[in-house]
């Protein structure tokens, strides 16, 4: 087991030496992760989750010292009954892997993250990460229907089951995701999984101004077409996208899946959408196309060298309106917006002038919420200005009954202490 020392609070990044671990274990199973749980809470050592160590840079800063609990030795494949549309891993499974291994029955997670080699389910669960086919496929809550994991005692617990009609029992599945590791540490999931459409294609359409692209939006929500992916992109990450047009500030990237004639259907119809509204043509990307931009969309929050990368998250009404606010307060700003969910990412080319509290507290979060949603840091690099509201907004439960929640799982505050909404 190699010694970490404690990190350099003046610079911070992703990487593991952020995290101020005594060392790192890497437990073989299940069993043997309860039991290091178990010696800890009677340590009352805290101890820090570690997966792919792709979000290290999302949530609080921690400060207490700790054992990095590595999931690495939890990275197998459980049970995969292709027919039941279901599969079982351990929570270090990496999600490319799983992506591919799925993929050979025709089936797919339809839940794309960021750094999916490094990335694992546990992580993915536990941060409640959803990417840019959100508005078609919905979040990863709605695929895990079974899960296991061991609470601040080191007690293994379980919840829902290995089909998709066991919803007995406590909602475990919806409690722990998103938790951030804070409730229970995540040992297997079972997952829902969908077929992969025989056919996807994407349309581009250049956009003069956020007053077009609202126009735009608002139309969508009537049309007969029904994509599964509708994202707002503005800024110079997007220059050299495929369908960019350099004259455009902003463009509309639409995409639809399904039969080869569903496909030419739902392509058909935003065409002459289009025209009724007389909105500019949209290009329609090749088949090589659409894949490279897919991944740029996929892999967008992950961007080390940018000096700052925020997420709000709103009703889809709100989504030009924070746009809007992000380009006052960084005009070469770049943005993604899964315009089709109210999920806006904003990479600031530098660090607010201002700072935080002024940048976000002071401007974006309460623009956020007039459209009843939140912002939160997806990164910040220089580990300035991290404070409970400035990561983490308004929280909108009472944060006694989140507290006490995370009481009965973690009585001695040992599972990634400090990090989450908990005071």
């Amino acid at each position: 087991m190699e010694p970490h020392a404690s990190p350099n609070r003046d610079h911070v990044s992703t990487d593991i030496t952020t995290l101020p671990l005594i060392e790192t274990v890497t437990p073989i199973d299940q069993d043997a992760l309860a039991e290091q749980v178990a010696g800890c809470f009677e340590q009352q050592r805290p101890i820090y989750p570690l997966g792919g160590c792709t979000s290290l840079g999302y949530g609080l800063l921690p400060r207490q010292e700790g054992i990095g609990l590595s999931l690495a030795g939890l990275n197998r494949l459980v049970d995969f009954p292709a027919r039941d549309l279901t599969v079982t891993v351990e929570a270090g499974f990496p999600m490319a892997t799983l992506a591919e291994q799925v993929a050979e029955e025709g089936l797919q997670l339809p839940i794309h993250v960021p750094q999916a080699k490094e990335a694992t389910i546990g992580g993915v669960i536990a941060t409640n990460w959803n990417g840019p086919a959100r508005k078609g496929y919905g979040t990863i809550r709605d695929y895990v229907i079974g899960i296991s994991a061991v609470d601040g005692k080191g007690l293994p617990f379980r919840g829902g089951g290995r089909v998709v009609k066991n919803v007995a029992g406590y909602d475990f599945c919806k409690l722990l995701t998103g938790s951030l590791g804070t409730l229970g540490v995540i040992t297997e999931v079972t997952l829902r999984l969908k077929p992969i459409p025989p056919r996807a294609s994407t349309q581009v359409v250049p956009l003069d101004d956020l007053d077009q692209a609202e126009q735009l939006l608002c139309s969508l929500v009537d049309s007969q077409a029904t994509p599964f992916a509708v994202e707002l992109l503005s800024g110079d990450s997007w220059q050299d996208s495929p369908g960019m047009d350099s004259g455009s500030p902003w463009h509309l990237a639409i995409s639809c899946c399904g039969t080869d004639d569903e496909v030419s259907y739902m392509v058909g119809q935003l065409e002459q959408e289009l025209v009724d509204q007389s909105l500019p043509a949209p290009r329609k990307l090749t088949d090589d196309e659409h894949q490279q931009l897919w991944a740029e969309l996929v892999e967008f929050p992950a961007c080390p060298e940018a000096p700052l990368v925020i997420q709000a998250t709103v009703v889809p009404s709100g989504t030009t309106t924070i746009a809007r606010e992000s380009r006052l307060l960084d005009p070469a700003c770049s943005i993604q917006a899964h315009a089709g969910s109210g999920i806006v990412i904003v990479r600031f080319s530098e660090f607010p002038a201002d700072g935080l509290s002024r940048a976000l507290v002071g401007t974006l979060q309460p623009v956020a919420a007039a459209a009843h949603g939140n912002v939160v840091i997806l990164s910040n690099p220089s580990g300035r200005e991290m404070t409970p509201r400035s990561v983490w907004g308004a929280v909108p439960a009472p944060l006694t009954l989140l507290s006490r929640i995370k009481n009965n799982f973690d009585p001695a505050d040992i599972l990634n202490p400090g990090r989450f909404v908990y005071p």
